[in-house]
């Protein structure tokens, strides 16, 4: 597939974040990265943590509608943006929640989020936001998924963005932009390959050594 072939393919970005505050940092800065995914041509769309009500994850629990809409949302999804709070130096509760119902994703061909790329903000209180990036990481490669270098760790939080949700600090803004612009691109790439099916089984005896 050659490169102007890449850049006409569409893609759909689903960005993921928030958290049960209303007024939540890491939704302003997963709005800025989407923005930016939008305008360099990708469909998205955001799920705002607060606003999906998911329940507290239970194998044995039955799909409610907001857990299926998110579950079908997610691997609809070509790629992702995924914006977490740093709380006690990890994700926050309800960001992990909502990656504990991908396990709904598990018997689908491909499973979980096979070839999709997803790009990772954090906010802190203080300057250790990656930290929660770090655990991002993990949690993509568990679900197969593949993350772009670029990553958007936003420090002091609290005062990092105008009440519009613009980041004040035009640097912050610029790290943002250029993670959604990434994602997108990094999308288009994998998403003009020739579909190679995963070996299954190698991963699952991989998994069980």
């Amino acid at each position: 597939m050659t490169e102007i072939a890449a850049e006409k393919t569409t893609v759909r970005i689903v960005g993921l974040g928030g958290s049960l505050d209303g007024s939540s940092n890491s939704l302003m800065a997963l709005k800025v990265a989407m923005d930016a995914a939008e305008n360099a041509g990708a469909e998205t769309e955001t799920l705002d943590l607060h606003a999906l009500q998911l329940p507290l994850y239970e194998p044995s629990l039955s799909e409610t509608p907001a857990v299926r809409r998110f579950v079908e949302t997610v691997y609809a999804a070509d790629g992702m943006v995924w914006s977490s709070p740093l709380y006690h130096g990890t994700v926050s509760g309800a960001f992990k929640n909502a990656l504990d119902w991908l396990e709904l994703l598990k018997r689908r061909e491909p499973a979980y989020l096979t070839d999709k790329v997803v790009g990772l903000i954090a906010t802190a209180g203080g300057a250790q936001g990656l930290q929660a990036i770090n655990t991002m990481e993990y949690i993509v490669r568990a679900l197969r998924g593949w993350t772009v270098p670029l990553t958007a760790p936003v420090s002091h939080a609290w005062h990092a963005f105008h009440e519009d949700g613009r980041p004040k600090d035009e640097a912050v803004h610029a790290r943002l932009t250029a993670l959604g612009h990434e994602v997108a691109r990094a999308t288009r790439i994998f998403r003009c390959q020739t579909p190679v099916p995963p070996d299954v089984k190698a991963q699952e005896d991989a998994q069980r050594r």
